[in-house]
């Protein structure tokens, strides 16, 4: 989630095929039980497009006595975007919204000058088993939106175009790809779409799909230009080339692609806050050690204190 801590991952092996500009291998935390692998940012590599963090959740059983709990923490500067392959999640935030995640949603927050918001496991489901699987990521904004109205926005699963092509279905959660547009809206140019390969089967990424462009390789492998990727794998694209993408292995593969347009200056990252500004990240510092930002209704008794670090 977007609290979870630990270091820049370090990079990964040198790439092995001139396609692949760069190659992350995620660093892994264990968070109460919960597998977290962090492949952005990482020293080597901030972003893809507007893609300033990139998660992945498990996938994990959480016992009966476990519970998913990130207690209200801030945004400023960003859209998170919380996408789950298994489990569900409540979320709450200082908009007053309150929704629980499902399997295959687009949760999308866009923090602009502020927003607090927890992520919990739903009180009916406490005291079983939970499986729990996904993707947390963040969407840095243009500096003509960091400032903006926070808003929150939930697309249904049921509303998301649909890939299925020949060995190939999937679905495409943000932006255009292969010809299908997703309803969600973002405020720069992105693409993020989840593919499903069957064992041998192959999609093109074309050079046009975003002016950059990766892979999270999530289960099996994948083939390209020749060399073999395993799972758990960030694999950022050299601009232009459009990309052959093949289940390698005689195995369905998992793969997510996502990118976009090239932010147009620097940003920042520190804790939870990202700006084009390390001024105004010192100004959120401050209105959160003061008590400055909103509550969160229904979940206001507790907080994730400011880092001392």
């Amino acid at each position: 989630m977007s609290f979870f801590p630990g270091n820049d991952p370090q990079p990964g092996d040198a790439f092995a095929c001139d396609a692949i500009e760069t190659l992350i291998i995620p660093r892994t935390s264990d968070i109460g039980g919960l597998e977290v692998r962090r492949a952005l940012p990482t020293a080597r590599r901030r972003l893809v497009g507007p893609f300033i963090f990139f998660d992945r959740m498990g996938p994990a059983l959480l016992r009966a006595d476990q519970t998913l709990d990130v207690r209200p923490h801030p945004h400023i500067g960003l859209s998170t975007v919380t996408y789950l392959f298994d489990g569900k999640i409540r979320h709450r935030d200082s908009l007053g919204t309150e929704m629980v995640i499902e399997p295959g949603d687009v949760n999308l927050m866009t923090a602009g000058r502020g927003i607090v918001h927890s992520e919990r496991s739903p009180e009916e489901l406490r005291g079983s088993p939970m499986a729990i699987s996904g993707l947390q990521t963040w969407l840095a904004l243009p500096e003509s939106h960091e400032e903006m109205a926070p808003l929150f926005e939930n697309t249904a699963r049921s509303d998301l175009p649909l890939i299925d092509a020949e060995g190939i279905r999937g679905r495409v959660v943000i932006g255009s790809f292969h010809g299908l547009r997703a309803p969600v809206r973002t405020a720069s140019d992105t693409v993020y779409a989840d593919l499903r390969l069957e064992a041998g089967a192959t999609i093109s990424i074309p050079g046009d799909a975003a002016e950059e462009r990766a892979i999270y390789v999530l289960d099996g492998s994948v083939e390209i230009a020749g060399d073999i990727f395993p799972s758990d794998r960030l694999l950022a694209f050299r601009a232009g080339d459009t990309l052959a993408v093949r289940a390698a292995n005689d195995r369905p593969a998992h793969v997510m692609m996502f990118g976009g347009a090239a932010l147009n200056s620097k940003r920042y990252i520190w804790w939870n806050f990202v700006s084009s500004s390390k001024e105004r990240i010192e100004q959120a510092k401050q209105e959160w050690r003061t008590g400055r930002f909103d509550i969160v209704p229904g979940d206001a008794e507790e907080f994730i204190p400011l880092p001392e670090a």
